[in-house]
């Protein structure tokens, strides 16, 4: 007969071992269905966890393919949640840059429209005889906007040598002019300034507003890459252990419900990006030249106001040349000899006279400037006022985006609990506060981190998207000053600027001439008119520039 104490102590262990064992995983099978996992797969009592590898090798409600397979749920929520937070960014790049090339591309179609349509209205026949002229220069600033290959200084330059020798054949109908003689005329122009300071302006301001046009298109189309990259990563194994442990062990202690504590949400998170932290610094000054370059192309750089005044600047330049034709004429006989004269008209009738010399007399009479009404209006349904401001308040909340990440982050309501609640939340292991310090941002500072273990080195990837950062950063820095980096080393040889800003300069909003030398000084041009294209250079200087940038970064990765 069993006495009745070794009884009662075997009664009192069943009981004990009965209730532990019993422990309902009814809540955790559940919230494993709610993935879309199989409930029956989870036990319906706890058991020994033993087998864990993951979470605290207590009483579980996981099996090990349970913690396999919510290691790869943890992984997959915390890109999932860093693509959700990341959205505005890709959402406010990808609007803007739609925005500013749609009113760039129709404010180039608009400037061309009106010119043409006031042309018609005042030079008439004049205008439709050259009318290939005007569009040969729209047709080239529209390929160096859209695509590049063709400089904005040199296309105006061009045109400017072509209007002058057209327009200096007018004024002169009695010689003819044979093509080396106008070829020495070209030649002279640097010298008589026949448009006067015109011819400055126009190529300055022309050349300023697309550079500064296109690099911010070509930024805002950087920085949505530069995202989409950095968002599209790949989790870590020991961050993935350390999502496992903060987001889906309480899972398998059976209480689902349960949040990590906040400080152990932000350590995890940090460890886990602490290479997206890197690109911080970058990140910033890129987005502070958008805005920079944006407000330059609402003031200085305005390319409202360069569009707006290319009909302008081209009938005052005709005006400008008429007025001083005497003179101008004058000096090219002296310096290019004296041209032989046109072939006698006699024969033709009275009539035919007549009506030649009313033509001329209406040409001359319409050499004129334009009024305000008549000038081209803006594009788009919108101005450069409005699309700076919305530019300024899609992109000034992005600084420090990075840094704080983990913040966004751990502000969710799935991935901890709120930062108030430091006693009831998850800290690793169980139901109480988290002790650990939560550590500083960046590479260095994560040696420190008590969740994720981080090299101490950026990883490959993320030393691409540092180098697209700092060449598209550069290319903003360039254009703020009037420079684009596919023609800075040529312009360089051949002393040409495209729009080159001396630091010295004032940028006022009319733009008043330097007393310096021309910018652009005319060159003598093949004689193919049926040229539409600039000449295409290829952009060594850009790939100079990425050689130099890369070499830097890896002299800094050595020390």
């Amino acid at each position: 007969m069993v006495p009745g104490h070794e009884l009662l102590s075997v009664v009192l262990v069943c009981v004990l071992f009965g209730s532990v064992n019993t422990r309902s995983c009814s809540e955790s099978r559940r919230a494993y269905g709610e993935r879309g996992y199989s409930a029956s797969a989870a036990p319906i009592n706890a058991m020994s966890g033993e087998h864990l590898r993951f979470c605290p090798r207590d009483y579980t409600c996981c099996t090990s393919e349970m913690e396999e397979t919510l290691v790869r749920q943890s992984e997959a929520d915390f890109l999932s949640s860093v693509e959700e937070t990341s959205q505005f960014l890709l959402t406010s790049f990808t609007h803007t840059h739609q925005r500013f090339d749609e009113f760039f591309r129709e404010l180039i179609g608009v400037s061309e429209k009106s010119m043409n349509q006031m042309f018609i209205k005042t030079y008439g026949r004049l205008y439709t005889q050259n009318t290939r002229l005007f569009q040969q220069l729209f047709t080239q600033l529209r390929q160096y906007y859209t695509g590049g290959g063709v400089y904005v200084s040199e296309a105006v330059s061009d045109f400017w040598t072509e209007l002058v020798e057209r327009v200096f054949t007018l004024l002169n109908p009695h010689y003819h002019f044979s093509v080396e003689y106008l070829e020495c005329v070209s030649k002279h122009t640097q010298q008589l300034q026949p448009l006067g300071e015109l011819q400055r302006k126009l190529s300055t301001q022309l050349s300023r507003a697309l550079i500064a046009a296109r690099a911010l298109v070509l930024g805002l189309s950087a920085g949505r890459d530069i995202v989409n990259k950095a968002i599209k990563f790949s989790v870590s194994a020991d961050c993935g252990k350390a999502l496992m442990r903060q987001l889906y062990c309480p899972l398998c202690g059976g209480t689902p419900a349960l949040r990590s504590c906040h400080p152990l949400c932000l350590n995890v998170m940090k460890g886990c990006l602490a290479n997206h932290a890197e690109l911080n610094t970058e990140w910033n000054r890129f987005i502070d030249s958008l805005l920079s370059l944006a407000e330059r192309l609402n003031g200085p750089f305005n390319v409202e106001l360069a569009a707006d005044s290319v009909a302008v600047k081209i009938s005052e330049a005709i005006m400008h040349m008429q007025e001083n034709s005497i003179s101008i004429s004058t000096k090219v006989f002296q310096g290019c000899g004296n041209p032989r004269p046109a072939p006698s008209r006699n024969k033709r009738s009275p009539r035919e006279r007549e009506k030649e010399r009313k033509s001329d007399r209406d040409s001359r009479k319409t050499f004129r400037t334009f009024s305000p009404e008549e000038k081209p209006t803006t594009a788009a349904g919108t101005n450069m006022d409005r699309l700076v401001l919305d530019l300024q308040q899609r992109l000034r909340p992005m600084r420090e985006f990075w840094v704080m990440l983990p913040h966004s982050l751990c502000n969710e309501d799935k991935m901890a609990a709120d930062v108030t609640n430091e006693e009831r939340c998850w800290n690793g292991y169980t139901r109480a506060r988290y002790l650990m310090s939560v550590t500083a941002d960046g590479l260095v500072n994560q040696l420190n981190n008590p969740e994720v273990d981080v090299e101490s080195s950026p990883d490959i990837r993320t030393r691409q998207i540092l180098m697209e950062l700092r060449v598209a950063t550069h290319r903003l820095t360039l254009a703020h000053q009037g420079v684009d980096t596919d023609t800075i080393q040529s312009d360089d040889e051949d002393g040409s600027g495209s729009g080159l800003v001396g630091a010295d300069e004032l940028y006022r909003n009319d733009w008043p001439s330097s007393p310096r030398s021309p910018a652009y000084p005319y060159k003598p041009r093949p004689r193919d008119r049926s040229r539409v294209n600039g000449s295409v250079r290829s952009p060594l200087s850009f790939l100079s520039l990425c050689l130099s940038l890369l070499l830097s970064l890896v002299l800094q990765w050595r020390k």
